[in-house]
């Protein structure tokens, strides 16, 4: 099961590897760009489309298949031919080893700085006449996730398998220090530091490296916006270095000056928990078959929504990604890739979906379902997660986005460690995504 969108940072990393122009894209809402239609196909039609994905293992490849093979038998004419690569490094190289020789698959599963680089090199097909034919289908999603496929105010991806960010935590250890489950930022820091004793830090965290975010970075951007301010403005511009960034990084180090806060790698929040030695691990909410796995039956492990801002605003993150359709594909390849993509996100897809695999629906109508009525009855985090999908948005499709996490994250363990002051380290980094921003306009 995939698990985040840090776990590919090297594949983002590897945009530029493919000798495209520099990526110039940007998220909106609302298109411009219109072709002037869609294509069509004939149902007597023939026709096969490739689909390079990194479904490749476990539930994630059985659940794939199985839909997939639902649309054929609706859809006898069409072959949906799923090209699953091992993890998203790979899924990445083969992509632009295709797009380089000139055999790019008829869609693709992608990250928003992937799709904005193949957009900039005019290897993407904009979807903007194709979502008109059906403006149903793209209204009846949630509004971040809509938003989050449009690259220069252009729609050129389609949703497949989104996640947002919740906090996992032991009720029993709560309960002993006489705390509540924290809303806020502020009420999250009180509680970590009372169930902080005994052995026990109230959160584990992977603050990343210069070789990409972890899920500490996660939890940092969250608190930065929290404040006031996102790490990346919606063109992608880095701050890095704001002061609410700079709040965020010394409310870190507060923690962890309290114990409260402890540094690790390989998802020590998950391992922490599930060992009784961490109160809370706040991760994406595919995380949850895993730390489920950790916990065991030592205890009844807790999902709540991840804290926000004081005023009561929530803060969240959408993670995941899109599929894309290429440009070289023949019409009939990309009306049949048009009728799939779809088929993806009706409402009773996204509910086998969501179910087999921990996503969460990209669209409000699959909640109103009564088999996922009856999930959610035993998942009740499916509904808040989901709904955070409305508010929440993605981060900026760009290149140098992925490096500056990176740098961020490089950052955020310097800090921690003591070796620069929150300032110190944000200026640093800020001045280094500057740079990487400057070298890919």
């Amino acid at each position: 099961m995939n698990r985040t969108r840090w776990m590919a940072t090297a594949a983002a990393a590897a945009v530029a590897a493919l000798a495209l122009a520099g990526c110039s894209g940007g998220s909106g809402s609302d298109s411009d760009s219109k072709s002037t239609s869609a294509p069509t196909l004939d149902p007597d039609k023939k026709v096969t489309i490739t689909f390079l994905e990194a479904m490749a293992s476990g539930s994630l490849k059985t659940e794939l298949e199985k839909i997939t093979k639902e649309f054929e038998e609706d859809n006898p004419n069409i072959t949906v031919e799923l090209q699953a690569q091992p993890d998203y490094n790979t899924l990445k190289t083969k992509i632009d080893a295709a797009v380089s020789a000139g055999n790019a698959p008829t869609i693709a599963q992608v990250y928003g700085e992937w799709a904005a680089a193949y957009a900039d090199a005019q290897v993407l097909e904009p979807l903007t006449a194709y979502a008109a034919d059906n403006p149903s289908a793209t209204d009846g999603l949630y509004k971040g996730i809509k938003n989050s496929l449009y690259i220069d105010k252009t729609l050129y991806m389609w949703p497949f398998n989104a996640s947002a960010v919740a906090m996992f935590y032991n009720p029993e250890m709560l309960k002993a220090a006489g705390q509540d489950v924290p809303t806020t930022w502020s009420e999250f820091a009180k509680v970590a530091k009372a169930v902080s004793k005994d052995g026990v830090v109230a959160l584990p965290m992977d603050p990343g490296s210069s070789s990409g975010p972890a899920g500490g970075t996660t939890v940092f951007e969250l608190i930065a916006e929290a404040y006031g301010t996102p790490v990346f403005a919606d063109d992608g511009t880095p701050q890095l270095d704001s002061k609410a960034a700079v709040k965020a990084l010394n409310y870190l180090v507060d923690l962890k000056k309290a114990g409260a806060l402890q540094t690790g790698t390989n998802y020590p929040g998950e391992t922490a928990l599930g060992a009784e030695k961490g109160a809370f691990d706040i991760s994406t909410t595919t995380s949850v078959y895993y730390d489920q796995e950790a916990v065991g039956d030592k205890f009844e492990m807790g999902i709540a929504p991840v804290p926000g801002a004081d005023d009561g605003t929530r803060i969240n993150q959408i993670n995941g990604t899109n599929v894309a359709m290429f440009s070289g594909a023949t019409d009939d390849q990309k009306a049949a890739a048009w009728k799939y993509m779809q088929f993806l996100t009706e409402a009773e897809t996204q509910s086998e979906w969501a179910q087999a695999t921990g996503y969460l629906p990209v669209n409000p109508a699959t909640l109103k379902l009564d088999d996922m009525k009856d999930y959610i009855e035993k998942n009740p985090y499916v509904t808040f997660a989901s709904e955070d999908l409305a508010d929440s948005s993605a981060l900026p499709p760009y290149a140098w986005v992925q490096d500056g996490l990176g740098d961020l994250g490089a950052a955020l363990q310097s800090a921690l460690a003591g070796n620069a002051t929150p300032e110190e380290a944000l200026k640093s980094a800020q001045e280094k995504a500057e740079k990487a921003m400057a070298a890919d306009q």
